[in-house]
């Protein structure tokens, strides 16, 4: 089934109006700390004003896109999955989901899930899919899927709500199935406490830190996939990542459904 939102003129103006300028979104603050273009003036301030209250901000976007590449990677080559359910999807310039998949596997089929009008539409625009896969709305819950929660889970302040999220995602998919995390970390680095607050401050998309225990508590039930869930720069690092003479505090892991 396609998605017709490209000419439903509607719709489009509907996501429009949900869009604000003046504050600052977490897709396009992200966006403008890689570099992109896809922000406003509101977003770029968020920016500056997080670096400076804390340094270590500005390593983050380069560590989880290259965590985010090397986890599809290994989804695709090493556990043999081909269907990816993509829950809040970032703003980026390159290295999309689908994009990772589909040049390893190009049968790979991949559902973005996102209820950021921002981060939605610029989705649409770059869902360009290799011939033989899809930027797909449906997904064969028959065979495994891999669920990618790439930060998601730090917009739910709630433990007990995260957790339930959780179980409710890897229930509803087959033994086989796997899911990718990353976290922003409450125990690796005083300064993303610091960068947490000053976000919390500007923004009406309040995030949370979590412990490496916190997250564990999360992944409870399903078998980690080595080297288990250790810092993103530590999950499989390869000689092309970027380098960093300092902990980037977030966390992430491959796990497995038994």
């Amino acid at each position: 089934m396609a998605d017709n939102w490209r000419h439903d003129a509607a719709r489009r103006a509907k996501a429009a109006a949900l869009v604000d300028p003046e504050m600052p979104n977490p897709g396009r603050v992200g966006d403008h700390l890689a570099g992109g273009r896809d922000n406003f003036e509101a977003d770029r301030r968020a920016s500056r004003s997080m670096i400076a209250a804390s340094p270590v901000v500005a390593a983050i976007v380069p560590a989880v896109r290259a965590f985010h590449r090397r986890a599809v990677r290994c989804l695709v080559a090493e556990a043999g999955i081909r269907q990816f359910l993509d829950i809040g999807v970032r703003l980026t310039m390159s290295g999309n989901t689908h994009e990772i998949a589909q040049s390893l596997a190009p049968d790979c089929r991949i559902v973005y899930a996102s209820s950021d009008p921002v981060v939605l539409s610029h989705a649409r625009a770059l869902a360009m899919s290799a011939n033989d896969g899809a930027v797909a709305v449906t997904l064969d819950f028959a065979r495994p899927v891999a669920i990618l929660l790439m930060a998601t889970l730090m917009f739910v302040l709630d433990d007990a709500l995260a957790a339930e999220i959780m179980r409710s995602l890897t229930g509803a998919v087959p033994a086989g199935s796997h899911v990718a995390l990353y976290q922003q970390a409450s125990d690796l680095d005083p300064e993303a406490i610091v960068g947490a607050r000053r976000w919390n401050a500007m923004s009406d998309r309040q995030v949370t830190l979590r412990s490496r225990a916190g997250i564990a508590g999360l992944l409870a039930g399903l078998d980690p996939v080595p080297p288990g869930l250790v810092p993103v720069t530590e999950w499989r690092p390869e000689p092309a990542d970027p380098r960093f003479g300092h902990v980037v505090p977030v966390y992430g892991a491959v796990a497995r459904k038994p």
